[in-house]
């Protein structure tokens, strides 16, 4: 005989009542607070006869950008110049984080190294950069490309295809046929992906293991020729040129943004190493001696038994990680790279729009730190102990 549902009754003698109550009157509390601060600083602003609104952004901007992933002229809105702003914070963020995995989790596992020389190399790498100030950094990688590299006209050559100055980084490029390539090398990457699950899968119901390197990065090659056939297979390459004043053609990293990427990667890899390092040691000792007497060797424990369960600890704190690189890409101003923040400020300075333009800045950080933190959670849930 099935038991009837238990009605709700709404009593204040309920726990679960009066929390709703007191979340109701904490919300109307807080909506109340936000609407007083809005409607002060519209009416202080009015009285001191300073517009507000976001219609500046249509306005035009009046300024150049040295650095854009998208066409920008001077004369377009300051909407455009931010958008410039906000994909120039993305691409460093981007490849920073991309950059600050692979070498911090080098450093961290090479810290258990059975070398002494490799565990050496990478605790003073650690110690070194993870207590010296991140401005600091900056200023020194950017010193560096100004005062050391040589000036445009004598750049530094790598067999005539890659040349390193104060101007920056100048690498050849196919010259056409390129968004074919990146779309195949993407397809070809959700297919590694798809493989290592399929091997994953096959590894914890048979015990089987199967290739979760070689095959992915050949998916990629392959997908990305693919891609390179369909564009009419181009073999023409924008390679760079020392001319008499300057290096041209090719593509080219200014030495604003390299040194902007370098700091930030060398000074976070250090935390993410000790990240690492920490999550590895949470992994009980007996496993490490069960994985030993199974017959698998240091670099099959560390791949197959010690990091899966380590990830599970590092997967946390290494998102606070990615969130600071992100936020601390800021300091772009300090080298003068144009990012969201220096350009808000400079469209800040000539439209007068203060409250709108730090919005603006608060805006696009939240959103990335949003979205980052959605995706180390999904994953953290995929890498959660589940009961069986």
């Amino acid at each position: 005989m099935s038991v009837p549902p238990r009605r709700k009754t709404w009593s204040l003698n309920s726990r679960a009542t009066r929390g709703l109550i007191f979340q109701a009157i904490a919300i109307v509390l807080i909506a109340a607070g936000l609407w007083f601060l809005a409607h002060n600083m519209q009416e202080n602003m009015r009285v001191r006869g300073i517009q507000s609104g976001f219609d500046f952004l249509g306005m035009p901007a009046g300024f150049d950008i040295g650095e854009t992933l998208i066409a920008y002229e001077p004369d377009q809105s300051y909407g455009r110049a931010i958008w410039v702003g906000v994909l120039n914070t993305l691409k460093v963020a981007v490849a920073g984080i991309v950059l600050t995995t692979i070498i911090g989790v080098a450093i961290g596992v090479g810290r258990f190294s059975r070398n002494a020389l490799i565990r050496g190399l990478c605790y003073g790498y650690v110690e070194l950069f993870r207590n010296v100030p991140i401005l600091l950094q900056l200023l020194m990688w950017y010193l560096f490309f100004l005062e050391i590299l040589p000036a445009s006209n004598e750049a530094w050559s790598a067999a005539g295809l890659v040349y390193l100055s104060k101007a920056g980084l100048a690498f050849p490029v196919p010259a056409a046929g390129i968004g074919h390539v990146l779309a195949g090398a993407l397809a070809g990457l959700v297919a590694g992906w798809l493989w290592r699950q399929r091997v994953h899968r096959r590894f914890e119901l048979t015990g089987q293991d199967g290739d979760r390197f070689w095959v992915p990065l050949a998916l990629v090659v392959v997908l990305a020729v693919v891609g390179w056939v369909f564009a009419g297979m181009p073999r023409e390459w924008n390679v760079p040129e020392q001319l008499a004043f300057m290096v041209d053609g090719g593509a080219s990293a200014s030495a604003e943004f390299l040194a902007l990427l370098i700091g930030l990667v060398i000074y976070t890899a250090a935390f993410v190493a000790e990240v690492v390092r920490g999550g590895i040691q949470s992994v009980s000792r007996g496993q490490d001696e069960a994985a030993a007497a199974l017959g698998l060797s240091q670099r099959q424990k560390m791949k197959l038994v010690i990091l899966p369960q380590a990830m599970r600890v590092i997967v946390p704190p290494l998102t606070n990680q990615y969130l600071n690189l992100t936020k601390n890409s800021s300091l772009a101003v300090a080298v003068g790279y144009p990012d969201v923040v220096s350009i808000a400020n400079t469209t800040l300075n000539q439209s007068g729009r203060a409250v709108e333009c730090i919005a603006i800045i608060m805006l696009v950080y939240l959103s990335t730190s949003l979205s980052t933190s959605l995706i180390m959670n999904w994953y953290n849930q995929r890498m959660a102990i589940k009961e069986r």
